[in-house]
């Protein structure tokens, strides 16, 4: 599944940069066509002429090419490439790409790529497990990178755990099966994110607490499973930079009804992650309610209900995905809702669970489908908490 495919492989300062030699041969049997970018310190471990004879193509170290003014274009490099491979990458390389550093040719390439980038780590356990690394490794996640994870074994150190690299074996096989055709490519998917306001008058509103990290979520890891988002979005911060992501910016539940009805026909996967209002003024002011020493009474009637209503249009061979945020009576209420609203599952979130809910960047859910089969899943990142969401949307197609 490799032939053909252009790589980029950049080799970092380790011990396991001895690996870069069987992986680039092994990528070159598979018919790939290797480019090497070492970092500076990755010398000290192999030398380039051996990568270089070994992928037949020069490798990469400096901007500079020669006292001509001739240069290596880290953007040619990063457009050419149909996927980027760090391996080894080390602790040191991962925290630059974290934080957007570019002080070499392996990640001003990295940060001019358009295509998937896949980081093998590599570092003794402690660094490894250090919180630093783990968040750094999150950040490359949240960014849509995928990450090989270290293997267990004994390491350079002497000390046993993980933080060996993947063997060169294991992370061919690994692409191999990401080069296939992506699992939902040519399928459209409908995704609601965020909070809605609900107007008071020009300058308040009735609100919630969402930040719209998970719909964007799964909006990121189902676009790169190939399919093709309508992310219809209430108020947030979140940029999204994905080809196949388009965003429809609502602000009221009536806007996100209207935006979801119109092209819901249309889609092959509906994931209604957004947290709607349920209630809205009975009137908006026209103008800035004025303090007065009295309290001020609004009435509030019932927004539409954007799920249920899909529900009801929802066809034979569309998959549904609702959520549900609870603090009591989880399950059932959750059981409930599934088939009140023709879902397919539903993605139960607990407040009573520490680190998840509203405004954190990890989740811990459970999902219950139509056949009441329960599946808990422990906290993860919302990025980890995205992929098993699409895992088991993948399934029921």
């Amino acid at each position: 599944m490799l032939q053909n495919k252009k790589i980029v492989l950049g080799v970092c300062g380790s011990i396991a940069a001895y690996k870069a030699a069987s992986l680039v041969r092994l990528l070159k049997k598979a018919e790939a066509e290797v480019k090497v970018i070492m970092t500076a310190s990755a010398s000290d471990f192999i030398t380039p002429l051996t990568l270089s004879t070994l992928s037949k193509n020069p490798v990469y170290s400096n901007f500079i090419k020669n006292e001509a003014g001739e240069w290596n274009n880290h953007v040619e490099l990063g457009l050419w490439a149909d996927f980027i491979l760090i391996a080894p990458a080390s602790a040191n390389t991962i925290a630059k790409m974290a934080h957007g550093q570019c002080d070499n040719l392996l990640l001003a390439t990295y940060l001019s790529a358009k295509c998937p980038v896949y980081v093998a780590p590599a570092m003794d356990l402690d660094m490894y497990k250090h919180p630093s690394t783990e968040a750094n490794i999150d950040s490359l996640q949240q960014y849509g990178n995928t990450i090989i994870d270290a293997e267990y074994g004994e390491l350079a150190s002497g000390l046993v755990g993980a933080g060996r690299m993947a063997e060169p074996e294991s992370i061919v096989d690994f692409l191999s099966i990401k080069s296939k055709k992506k699992a939902l490519t040519g399928k459209s998917v409908l995704i609601t994110a965020g909070p809605t306001y609900e107007a008071i008058d020009p300058v308040r509103f009735i609100g919630n607490h969402s930040s719209g990290k998970m719909g964007y979520a799964l909006a990121e890891t189902l676009a790169n499973e190939g399919a093709d988002i309508h992310l219809i979005s209430g108020p947030t911060n979140l940029q999204v930079t994905h080809p196949n992501i388009k965003v429809t910016s609502v602000t009221s539940a009536q806007e996100m009804y209207d935006a979801s009805v119109s092209i819901f026909n249309k889609m092959d996967i509906a994931v209604l992650a957004a947290a709607v209002a349920d209630y809205k003024p009975d009137t908006v002011a026209d103008q800035k309610i004025k303090k007065a020493d009295s309290n001020l009474k609004i009435s509030l009637t019932k927004t539409k209900d954007i799920a249920a209503e899909l529900g009801k249009l929802k066809r034979n061979g569309q998959v549904m995905v609702g959520f549900a945020l609870e603090t009591e009576n989880e399950e059932s209420n959750a059981q409930k809702k599934i088939q009140s609203k023709n879902f397919d599952f539903i993605v139960l979130n607990s407040l009573n669970d520490k680190g998840a809910g509203f405004g954190h960047d990890t989740n811990k859910i459970t999902i219950i489908d139509k056949q009441n089969k329960i599946h808990k899943f422990e906290l993860k990142s919302k990025t980890a908490v995205a992929q098993d969401i699409v895992d088991t949307i993948k399934e029921k197609l």
